[in-house]
């Protein structure tokens, strides 16, 4: 079995936010290697920092706290708010799938609350498709094809709701409550997000609102705290349910 798993999200702490609980217990239970990667530096998560400045910050962030639980952390270096399906994005993730070599790929609800993660989803699911594919961009210097498309499942959107405030229910849910803590930790290294997420989304608390979503999933199953995830089963993907069968 392919022991790799890789996140695609957008910002430096949506892994957090999203999926970190159950990449925690992929690597403890089951000694998966860990990819946590996000499109942007996230340039443009501060009111008071310049793009660069914050940038290296939250690069910074990201990699300590990836590195808390022993994971590589890898930013793609697009631009906040710019985040498109072009094939600049789709080159990129496409080459760090080829890299990294995951059998399993997380990445963004494609309906969310903002479009940077709607179009992380979509060039996600497409480098997902191409991976694989050896005359994909055969001009450049991309990588080693994989074997084939690897499983691809979506996290919850934000909230649990898309753009419209609707409900996303999920298709299945990952009991986190034995890991709240480290993945509490992990959020926490992202200090530099706490201004400006009261700032801008009048978020005050973010480590207790992580902590209000996930045990709002975990009342749907049963359980403390708990991730909620869907399965990409179109045409070509795998449909066995590898995620939920490893952390039943």
């Amino acid at each position: 079995m392919n022991k790799t798993i890789l996140s695609v999200l957008a910002h430096p702490d949506d892994a957090e936010f999203l999926c970190a609980g159950t990449l925690i217990r992929l690597k403890q239970e089951h000694g998966f290697a860990i990819h946590i990667a996000s499109m942007t530096p996230g340039d443009c998560g501060s009111a008071e920092l310049g793009p660069d400045e914050i940038s290296r910050i939250r690069r910074e962030e990201g990699t300590r706290a990836a590195a808390l639980i022993g994971a590589t952390y890898h930013c793609l270096e697009e631009k906040d708010l710019r985040v498109f399906h072009g094939e600049l994005a789709l080159e990129k993730v496409t080459r760090l799938l080829r890299s990294v070599q995951p059998g399993i790929v997380l990445t963004h609800s494609p309906a969310d609350y903002m479009l940077d993660h709607e179009m992380t989803s979509t060039i996600t699911r497409a480098a997902a498709f191409a991976a694989p594919i050896p005359n994909f961009m055969s001009e450049r210097p991309l990588g080693p094809v994989l074997a084939h498309i690897p499983h691809l499942y979506y996290c919850d959107p934000i909230e649990g709701k898309n753009a419209l405030g609707e409900d996303v229910t999920p298709g299945f849910r990952i009991d986190i409550s034995g890991v709240i803590a480290t993945k509490a930790e992990m959020l926490a290294a992202h200090a530099s997000q706490r201004e400006w997420l009261l700032k801008h989304h009048g978020m005050d608390q973010y480590l207790q609102a992580m902590r209000d979503w996930g045990a709002q999933r975990g009342r749907e199953c049963g359980a403390a705290f708990a991730e909620g995830f869907r399965q990409h089963l179109g045409h070509g993907y795998p449909r066995d349910n590898v995620l939920a069968d490893l952390l039943r």
